[in-house]
C-alpha cells in the first residue's frame, strides 16, 4: 500500500499540464448598473487582453493556469485592478468589474482604486481578497485570524478569534455581508462580546473583505472600533462549480451556479470532526460545530436586483472526563481545573436578509430587510454530577433576536455624492437564568425568567465633494440614533453623531488624510435586558446610555501602483464616555476581558471613561513578480477608569506594541511558500484574592478563584511571539483542480505565559486539602499556565 501511495505522490508532483484557461465577465457602472462597452481588460505582465462588447461582456482565452493581476480601464472611468486572480482549466473564471466615472480634468492627478480608497472612507481602510485570506499562514482560511496581519489589530496567544482593533474591546465591531448585518461570525461566541475559536464564514464564497478601522461612513451604526464589509461572489452564470475541502478539523462543501436565466446561487456547508481530534489528544473539552451559508442574486430587470442571504451555525461543547494515559501531575491539575470550571454549552445562531437595489441614471435606492437570532445555553453541575438538581450551579439560557429595516438613497453627480436614509430595529431579549455561583458567599441565588423588547431607530445624511480637480476630497456626515432602553437613549438628539474627513493629494500617489467624528454604540443586550429577582429592569432604572466614542485620526499614504505597493502611517485617538461599569465589583466592562461565557449580565452604571491612542504603520506589497507581503507595526495604549480606582488603568486590550510580518513567494510548477511572524506586548490581568477564594463556601460553588478587583489589571504578562508557516501545491487538470497544503502554527513552539491558575492542593486520593491553620479554607496554590503548541494542519481542496 505504501508503494502505491508513494507512486501516486510522485505522479502528482511530476504531472505536466498542457491545457489553457479562460477568463470572462461583465463590466458595469455601479452607479446606474449600465454596461461599460468597449472597455479594455488586460492581464498584467502578459500580452493577453480583450475589449468588452456593447453589453459589457468580455472573454480572454488561451491563458496558462496561474495567478494573475487583471486590470480594466476605459476613457472617462477610473481604472480598477483585481489582484491574484486564479486561472484554471477546470472552468472559465468569472470576473466582473465595476468602473466608476472619473470627474478629474487634470491628467497628472492619480486617484487609485487599487487599495480601496473611496469617497466615504478615504482613510483607515484595508482590503483583502479571497486568495489573500485563503493562503494566509496560520490563518486556517479564517477571516478573523487573517485580519491580524493588518495594523492596529491585536491577537491573542490562545485559540480564540477575539478581534481587538486600536485598543478597543471585541464587542466594538460590526459585520456586514453584502450590506446585510450579521452579528455573529464565530462559533462558540461570547455573548455580550464577540470572538470564538473558529470563524463561521467560508472563504470559498468571499470576493473581498474591507476592514474600516476609522472614519466610519454615516450609513453604518452601532460600532466604535471597526466595520467589516464582506462582499460575496456572485454565483456562476454559466454552469455549476463545486469545491470540496478536507482539513484537519472539518469537511467543507461549496457549490455555485445558475438557477435560471435571472438567478444565480452560492451554497456552503461545513461539518467539524474536531471532537474526535480533541479526544485523541486527551483534552478535557470536546467541541463540535456546523455552519452554512447561502446567497442568491436575481436580476429582476436591468434596473432592479434582489439579493437573499442566509448564514447560520450550530455549536455544541461537552466535557471529556476520560483520564489520559501517562498523565503528569501538572497535566492532571490543569485537566481537573478545566473540568471544574468549563460548562456544557449549546449555541446556535442565524442571520438572514433581503436586499433590493433599484438603479436609476444618477444613483440607486437600497432597501434591506433582515432578521438574526442567537440562542445561547450553558449549564454546570458541581463535580459534573448531574444525578441531583441540588448539584446544579447554574443553568443559563438566553436568546437575542433582531428584526431590521434600512432604506438608503445614493445620488451621484459631477464630482459629488449625496446619501441619506433611515433605519428601524425591533429586538427581543429572553433570559432564563438560575445561578448560585456568581454571588457565592453572599447567600443569594439568581433566579430570573423574563422577556424584554426594544425598539431602535436612526437616520443619516452624508455627502462628499471633490475640489481642485480631485486633489481635495471633503466628506461629511451626520446621523442620529435612539432606542427605548433608557430615558436618555430614547431621544435621538442625545446621540447626534457628526463626522468629517479630508483627503488631499500632495503629489501623484501621495495623500494626506484626516478625520474627526463622534460615534455611538448600544450596550450589549445582556446589559439592557438584565433584571433582578424581583423582575425589575435595573439598568433601565439606572438610565444606562449609549456608549460614546470621540475620535481623531490623521495619516499619510503613498502608493506605487506600477509595483502594487502601498505605505501608510496613521495616528489615532479615541475617547470613551458613558461606558458601562459593574455595580457588583466596580470595574468597567472593558476590563473584564473576553472568554467563553457571558459579559454584562449584571447591574451596571454608565459612568466609566476610557481612552485609546497610538500610531500604526503599514507596508503592503500585493502580488508582484511572484512575491507578496505585509509589514505592520502598531504602538497603542488602551486605558479605562473604574469607579473603585483612581485615574486610568490599563484595559484588558492594552498590548502597547504589536508587530506582524507576513510574506510569501510563488515558485515554478505552482508551489507557494508563506510565513508570518507576530510579536505582541503582554496584556494586563487581575490577580486572585487568595484569601476569599480559599473559603470552602466559595470554592465549592465556583470551583475557581475570585479576582481581587482592588488590584484591577495590576499584573502584566510577558510578551508573546509566534511563527506560522504554510506550503501550498496546486495541480490544474482538464476538468478539475487539486490543491494540498501544509499549515504549521507556532512553528518553534513558543510557550506564551497566561494568567496563572489557582488550584487547591490535593492528597494522594485526589481530595482537596483543608488548610490546617484555618479549617474554613482550602489550601490553594498558583500553577503556571501556558498557551501554545506546534499545530500542524494538512488540507486538501478539490474543485470541479
Amino acid at each position: 500500500m505504501k508503494k502505491y501511495l508513494a507512486a501516486l505522490i510522485c505522479l502528482l508532483l511530476t504531472l505536466p499540464v498542457f491545457s489553457q484557461g479562460v477568463l470572462k465577465g461583465k463590466i458595469i457602472n455601479p452607479v446606474n448598473n449600465q454596461p461599460v462597452a468597449f472597455a479594455n481588460v488586460l492581464i498584467l505582465n502578459t500580452e493577453l487582453g480583450a475589449i468588452s462588447d456593447e453589453n459589457g461582456n468580455y472573454q480572454i482565452g488561451n491563458i496558462p493556469p496561474g495567478l494573475y493581476n487583471v486590470r480594466a480601464s476605459f476613457v472617462g472611468f477610473k481604472t480598477a485592478t483585481k489582484y491574484e486572480v486564479q486561472i484554471t482549466q477546470a472552468k472559465p473564471v468569472q470576473l466582473d468589474f465595476e468602473l466608476l466615472e472619473d470627474a478629474s480634468e487634470l491628467n497628472e492627478v492619480v486617484v487609485s482604486s487599487e487599495f480601496s480608497r473611496s469617497e466615504e472612507t478615504p482613510l483607515s481602510v484595508r482590503k483583502l481578497n479571497s486568495n489573500e485570506i485563503e493562503r494566509y499562514p496560520g490563518g486556517n482560511r479564517d477571516i478573523s485570524r487573517v485580519i491580524q496581519a493588518l495594523p492596529g489589530v491585536a491577537s491573542t496567544p490562545s485559540f480564540r478569534n477575539d478581534i481587538l482593533i486600536r485598543g478597543g474591546a471585541p464587542n466594538e465591531n460590526r459585520f456586514f455581508i453584502d450590506e446585510i448585518e450579521v452579528p455573529v461570525i464565530n462559533h462558540f461566541s461570547t455573548q455580550g462580546s464577540s470572538g470564538g475559536p473558529v470563524g463561521i464564514l467560508n472563504v470559498n464564497l468571499i470576493k473581498n473583505v474591507d476592514l474600516i478601522a476609522g472614519g466610519f461612513p454615516a450609513n453604518r451604526m452601532n460600532a466604535l472600533s471597526s466595520f467589516f464589509e464582506v462582499q460575496l461572489k456572485e454565483g456562476r452564470r454559466d454552469q455549476m462549480f463545486t469545491q470540496l475541502t478536507v482539513g484537519a478539523s472539518e469537511l467543507t462543501l461549496s457549490n455555485e451556479g445558475p438557477l435560471g436565466e435571472k438567478t444565480t446561487y452560492l451554497l456552503s456547508a461545513r461539518r467539524s470532526y474536531l471532537q474526535g481530534l480533541f479526544r485523541l489528544l486527551g483534552l478535557p473539552f470536546l467541541p463540535t460545530f456546523n455552519d452554512f451559508q447561502v446567497k442568491t442574486t436575481t436580476k429582476l430587470n436591468e434596473k432592479t436586483e434582489l439579493t437573499f442571504l442566509g448564514v447560520g451555525a450550530i455549536d455544541k461543547f461537552v466535557l471529556n472526563e476520560d483520564i489520559p494515559e501517562n498523565e503528569t501531575q501538572e497535566e492532571r491539575e490543569n485537566r481537573l481545573y478545566l473540568l471544574g470550571v468549563l460548562p456544557i454549552q449549546e449555541q446556535w445562531n442565524y442571520a438572514t436578509g433581503l436586499k433590493l437595489k433599484r438603479f436609476r441614471e444618477n444613483g440607486f435606492w437600497t432597501f434591506v430587510l433582515s432578521r438574526n437570532m442567537l440562542n445561547n445555553r450553558s449549564f454546570k453541575y458541581a463535580n459534573n454530577d448531574a444525578s441531583s438538581e441540588a448539584n446544579l450551579l447554574f443553568d443559563y439560557l438566553s436568546q437575542e433576536s433582531e428584526n431590521k429595516f434600512r432604506a438608503e438613497n445614493s445620488i451621484f453627480g459631477a464630482g459629488y455624492t449625496l446619501k441619506y436614509g433611515v433605519n428601524y430595529e425591533y429586538a427581543r431579549y429572553f433570559i432564563d437564568n438560575f445561578d448560585r455561583a456568581t454571588l457565592s458567599g453572599s447567600g443569594q441565588v439568581i433566579d430570573i425568567n423574563s422577556t424584554s423588547n426594544f425598539s431602535s431607530y436612526g437616520a443619516f445624511i452624508s455627502g462628499s465633494k471633490y475640489f481642485n480637480g480631485e486633489r481635495l476630497l471633503l466628506t461629511g456626515g451626520l446621523r442620529m440614533d435612539g432606542s427605548d432602553f433608557g430615558s436618555t437613549a430614547t431621544n435621538p438628539l442625545n446621540q447626534i453623531s457628526p463626522r468629517v474627513s479630508v483627503s488631499y493629494q500632495l503629489k501623484p500617489n501621495l495623500f494626506a488624510t484626516a478625520n474627526a467624528g463622534i460615534y455611538y454604540q448600544k450596550p450589549p443586550y445582556t446589559v439592557l435586558g438584565f433584571r433582578n429577582n424581583e423582575g425589575v429592569l435595573v439598568n433601565q432604572e439606572n438610565d444606562v446610555q449609549f456608549i460614546r466614542s470621540s475620535q481623531l485620526i490623521g495619516g499619510i499614504e503613498f502608493l506605487v501602483p506600477e509595483k502594487n505597493r502601498r505605505f501608510t502611517a496613521e495616528a489615532f485617538y479615541k475617547k470613551y464616555d458613558n461606558y458601562p461599569s459593574s455595580i457588583r465589583n466596580g470595574i468597567a466592562l472593558a476590563n473584564l476581558g473576553a472568554d467563553f461565557g457571558v459579559i454584562g449580565n449584571e447591574p451596571v452604571n454608565s459612568n466609566a471613561e476610557g481612552r485609546a491612542y497610538g500610531i500604526e504603520f503599514l507596508a503592503q506589497q500585493r502580488l508582484f513578480k511572484d512575491f507578496y507581503g505585509i509589514a505592520a507595526l502598531t504602538l497603542v495604549r488602551s486605558e479605562f477608569t473604574n469607579p473603585n480606582t483612581e485615574g486610568f488603568v490599563p484595559s484588558s486590550w492594552d498590548n502597547r506594541f504589536i508587530v506582524s510580518l507576513t510574506a510569501g513567494k510563488r515558485f515554478k510548477n505552482n508551489w507557494e511558500l508563506g510565513a508570518r511572524w507576530r510579536f505582541l506586548g503582554g496584556t494586563p490581568y487581575t490577580p486572585f484574592d487568595v484569601q476569599e477564594s480559599a473559603l470552602i463556601s466559595n470554592w465549592d460553588v465556583r470551583n475557581s478563584g475570585i479576582l481581587d478587583y482592588s488590584r484591577i489589571n495590576g499584573e502584566r504578562l510577558p510578551a508573546f511571539h509566534q511563527l506560522d508557516l504554510r506550503l501550498d501545491k496546486k495541480y490544474f487538470f482538464k476538468n478539475w483542480n487539486l490543491n494540498w497544503y501544509v499549515d504549521i502554527q507556532n512553528a518553534y513552539n513558543f510557550q506564551a505565559l497566561q494568567a496563572p491558575i489557582l488550584v487547591p492542593e490535593r492528597d494522594n486520593s485526589g481530595q482537596k486539602v483543608i488548610n490546617p491553620n484555618d479549617p474554613s479554607r482550602y489550601q490553594l496554590r498558583l500553577i503556571e499556565n501556558t498557551a501554545g503548541n506546534v499545530l500542524p494542519t494538512i488540507g486538501i481542496i478539490v474543485e470541479f
